[in-house]
């Protein structure tokens, strides 16, 4: 082992030790991830590790990360938390940035140390997210600005550069409705149970009292309504294929293990913040990812029976080249009769792109370059200043574009075609505007079940196992690749076999922290479905709504929790019960233009403040020729 080597063990085996030791739990361990995921599991805390060219703010970060895991298993009681916690989704996300805030100010208040790591992990979170060029309140979700403006109200000092913005555009609007709530809480800052019910106060003052509840008996009703339509479809495709699958199957599984080589190394889904052992506990201190609790009552917590057998494969490591090449012809030979339509609509989402990137001047500048309408002025009057010009790029976030298709067997047929085709369309415009594109899908290694299941069956067939089934997730193209590369892949979607079953709420999850790990300022996942998310192995061994409730209880965490914009496009099925933004199409041909719709309008959305800048600047430029014309 090298020495570089022996500082980082030391300094894990240091953190570790402080992690222990500060938040009094000797049983808590450590594990390091350079993708990093957040919070804990069960007795394991997840931190990010070491990155090459190791600055003293990386130090910081982790040291940071690690504390604030403590300062929640120290200061904080989940019994206490649980009985308090409100339904309503933004009442619930606001209560759990306000406990937070509350444990991190007790540590920051107590240990200066502690407040330097915390500021530290604090200033490169806010940097990933973007806050630093933030000018609009409404680009940062309220729990994530009220977790900063409290913060620094309940520790008493400013919070870092950063986040110094956010706070200072929240804070009229905080202060208009709730400065006597804060007041008190700092009052009852050491009293959890005092400080939680103080916290409800606040959210009522900020107008998230009376919010709306999740509806969890409606819920469970619509599910057995719908799932016996999806099984029947899973059921009919499970006969249909059942011969390709005899001969596909072993050819899959013969491909997978020489593709080994190919997966991603972040792929092999044994993320951990998934697979909660239940109960309380799975609410991770820290910075958390997701609640992995079945919610009120005695449904139990949503988790992986194993993920072993789980795998993130590469298109090109499932499918030989020339079958590959075969499958794209097909898919070019379905796009030349919708060329038009989608051309179209693939035109207009490229002006908007394109407008938002596109270049302004600014004049009456001292230095720049000569600006020719005024060379009479230079002429008659040479020591005449503010006669020069300068290009300037109108401020344009860099985005990235998550493309994720269900290739569940209910998508067989004309479905997966027109996704195909939506996803091809889709990368070629994105690239063309700049904006990095990835192309994703998800499904089951096998029908009703796997090696998963086998697995449980040898151990007696334990109760309410969780997911028990093997997880396929697919990468037909990578963001940084360039389409000409991904060309060939997204033809395998089109392939006989493939189409197994779905399990959405791993998946949006895997895709979510792709999206994480991309330097992009501004995320978007749209995800393309045709219903509720089934498995039959899953659903006969667990709850009904199982996999429902994952699904809901994933995308409410994203919507009110996350900076990623989610968008979902249902085919037959309404999916605007689990997503916020959705949209229902009844005819798999207007899947295309649905899409370019949406990312219009979203694009649309965000460049408001940009538009009405760029009209204030032309009506001063309009002004200002007109007096030079007279």
């Amino acid at each position: 082992m090298t020495a570089p080597d022996n500082r980082k063990d030391a300094f894990y085996q240091a953190v570790e030790a402080t992690l222990r030791a500060l938040g009094l739990d000797a049983e808590v361990t450590a594990a390091f991830d350079e993708k990093f995921m957040g919070g804990m599991t069960g007795t394991v805390a997840h931190l990010t590790a070491l990155p090459q060219g190791v600055k003293k703010i990386n130090i910081g970060q982790i040291r940071g990360e690690a504390d604030a895991i403590a300062l929640k298993l120290r200061y904080h009681d989940p019994d206490t938390h649980s009985a308090r916690r409100p339904r309503g989704r933004t009442a619930r996300a606001l209560y759990e940035a306000v406990e937070q805030a509350r444990v991190e100010s007790l540590g920051a208040r107590k240990l200066p140390g502690v407040a330097v790591n915390l500021g530290d992990a604090l200033e490169l979170e806010c940097k990933a997210r973007g806050y630093e060029t933030v000018k609009d309140r409404t680009d940062v979700p309220i729990d994530q600005a009220i977790g900063l403006y409290l913060r620094e109200a309940l520790i008493g000092e400013r919070v870092t550069a950063s986040a110094r913005d956010i706070v200072d555009l929240w804070k009229p609007w905080f202060k208009a409705r709730a400065s006597k709530n804060v007041e008190t809480l700092l009052e009852n800052i050491e009293d959890q149970d005092a400080f939680q019910l103080e916290a409800l106060e606040l959210i009522a003052a900020l107008g998230f009292g009376d919010e709306e509840q999740d509806g969890d008996d409606d819920q469970e009703m619509d599910q057995e309504e719908q799932n016996p339509d999806d099984t029947e479809v899973n059921d009919e495709s499970d006969s249909d294929e059942a011969e390709g699958d005899s001969q596909g199957e072993s050819s899959d599984e013969q491909m997978d293990g020489s593709g080994e080589g190919d997966m991603e190394e972040d792929g092999a889904m044994d993320d951990e913040g998934v697979n909660g052992e239940g109960g309380e506990e799975t609410e991770q201190p820290g910075r958390s990812m997701m609640r992995t609790d079945g919610g009120p009552g005695d449904e139990p917590a949503y988790r992986a029976f194993t993920t072993q057998h789980d795998e993130t494969v590469l298109a090109e490591a499932l499918c030989e080249a020339t079958e590959l090449a075969r499958l794209r012809a097909t898919l070019d030979e379905r796009l030349a009769s919708m060329h038009g339509a989608i051309g179209r609509l693939a035109n207009k989402l490229q002006r908007r792109l394109l407008a938002q990137q596109s270049r302004s001047w600014e004049f009456d500048l001292e230095e720049g370059l000569l600006d020719c309408a005024k060379l009479s002025r230079i002429v008659t009057n040479p020591m005449m200043p503010l006669s020069y010009k300068m290009e300037k790029e109108t401020e344009f976030r860099d985005t990235v574009v998550s493309l994720l298709i269900d290739n569940s067997g209910s998508m067989r047929g004309r479905p997966i075609m027109v996704a195909a085709m939506s996803a091809d369309i889709l990368a070629r415009t994105l690239e063309r505007c700049g904006v990095a594109t990835e192309v994703l899908g998800f499904t089951t290694r096998a029908w009703k079940g796997g090696q998963s299941r086998e697995s449980w069956l040898a151990q007696d067939r334990p109760s309410t196992p969780g997911r028990l089934n093997d997880l396929r997730h697919i990468v037909y193209k990578t963001a940084d690749m360039p389409y000409r590369r991904a060309r060939n892949n997204l033809g395998l979607m089109l392939r006989e076999g493939l189409l197994k079953e779905n399990i959405d709420g791993e998946a949006l999850l895997w895709a979510h922290k792709r999206l994480l790990a991309r330097p992009e300022q501004r995320r978007i996942l749209m995800v393309i479905s045709d219903g509720a998310p089934v498995d039959d192995s899953t659903l006969s061994a667990n709850p009904r709504n199982y996999l429902e409730r994952h699904l809901i209880d994933v995308v409410g965490w994203m919507e009110t929790k996350s900076d990623v914009d989610v968008i979902a496009v249902g085919i037959g099925h309404d999916v605007g019960r689990y997503y916020q933004r959705a949209v229902t199409i009844s005819d798999a041909e207007q899947l295309g233009g649905t899409m370019l719709e949406q990312l219009t309008e979203l694009f649309g959305e965000e460049d408001k403040t940009n538009r009405a800048a760029t009209a204030r600047r032309g009506r001063g430029r309009g002004r200002g020729r007109g007096r030079h014309a007279a």
